[in-house]
């Protein structure tokens, strides 16, 4: 029977338990992209509370793929002393990290990149703030090489796994999605097409790593957008993947434009309410032979015990209970199951956007208001 705290390898990397902490943008990084010591400890705090793998904020492989202010680089060698230092912090603490690889495509703006942004088709949607730019055949071919060197460069600052963002509408998702790809030449039309930018970006990866190396893919089960990617692109992508060797798939959905079913929901106080990514999950996992981590509103012991027991996915990815509580694995390894005590609420990015910094918001109106108290 499989259980949260089994051991387990993701290719080499051996993990301590089944939790994995999903990326998260944390805005503590230079305006560059370079790692602070105050991202260092922020995941080595991590790695103490017991996350069995720690995935990084969304790291920009090109200048023009940045979204937000913080947000992590991992396109300039430069960057490595800094890099080294974050990923001792972890190994220190006992943890495992592994970075993930993005670019935006056409869900940033001028305002933040300081030129157009570019995508696989040039169009306006609510997914983007602005029109962007097609990438030429050459841009595409360029694109690719990038994520091979990023991923080179973080097996290099002593990363132990790399991920591919293919998820919430960013580049990637931007091929995959017919929505947003429309294009006539063999990067668009059929899924077939769709997903070529994708598979080359692994395959580029992969090059750059080797195969021994741990290789993951952030991948939406649905874009839950009309008109956007389906389960059955998804499907169909995952078992691409499956096919060409990757490591590991990370099920989430959605993306900005996506309303009520966008990738971060507010509002989940029922078990019913939680696991909201677990039937596109478990579709994907009945697919394909790697291991599969799902994502989206997990706050119940028991619900997370009963998804791992029955096989619906190998491994539990949560992100803002860990905002609140970066200790919640081993609370839950010591014996109390108690509920994350997670609201659901996601105040904790808005500091991340005026001080640098998220945090649990409901942690420090608690303290103050036990500070006024006294």
């Amino acid at each position: 029977m499989r259980k949260l705290f089994d051991e387990t390898r993701i290719n080499r990397l051996a993990l301590n338990n089944r939790f994995v902490r999903s990326a998260t943008w944390e805005g503590m990084c230079e305006e560059d992209g370079r790692p602070t010591a105050r991202l260092a400890a922020y995941y080595a705090n991590l790695a103490r509370g017991g996350a069995g793998l720690i995935i990084t904020g969304y790291a920009f492989i090109r200048p023009d793929g940045k979204q937000l202010p913080g947000q992590m680089g991992i396109h300039d060698d430069s960057f490595a002393p800094p890099m080294r230092d974050l990923t001792a912090a972890v190994h220190g603490a006992g943890g495992k990290i592994c970075l993930q690889m993005v670019h935006a495509g056409g869900q940033t703006s001028a305002k933040v990149i300081g030129t157009r942004p570019v995508a696989p088709s040039t169009l306006q949607t609510p997914q983007f703030p602005e029109e962007p730019a097609e990438l030429s055949l050459q841009e595409i071919g360029n694109m690719v090489r990038l994520f091979g060197d990023a991923a080179a460069r973080a097996k290099e600052c002593d990363f132990d796994a790399v991920q591919l963002h293919a998820a919430h509408g960013y580049l990637i998702n931007q091929f995959l999605s017919p929505l947003t790809n429309r294009r006539t030449d063999a990067y668009g039309g059929s899924i077939e097409n769709r997903c070529r930018f994708l598979l080359e970006c692994y395959a580029s990866v992969r090059k750059g790593v080797g195969n021994e190396f741990p290789v993951l893919v952030k991948l939406n089960g649905d874009d839950n957008l009309a008109g956007g990617l389906t389960l059955e692109d998804a499907l169909f992508a995952a078992r691409a993947l499956d096919q060409e060797g990757i490591d590991a798939i990370e099920v989430s959905g959605g993306t900005p434009a996506s309303g009520d079913l966008a990738p971060v929901r507010q509002g989940i106080s029922t078990r019913e309410q939680e696991a909201y990514n677990l039937p596109m999950a478990y579709r994907i996992k009945e697919a394909v032979s790697c291991p599969v981590m799902v994502v989206g509103g997990l706050r119940s012991f028991e619900v997370i015990e009963g998804i791992v027991r029955r096989g619906e996915a190998d491994y539990i990815s949560m992100s803002r209970p860990f905002i609140r509580e970066p200790e919640l694995v081993r609370r839950w390894e010591k014996g109390d199951e108690a509920r994350a005590t997670c609201i659901s609420c996601n105040g904790c990015f808005k500091p991340g956007l005026k001080e640098g910094q998220i945090y649990c918001v409901v942690n420090k109106i608690e303290r103050e208001n036990k500070g006024m108290s006294l």
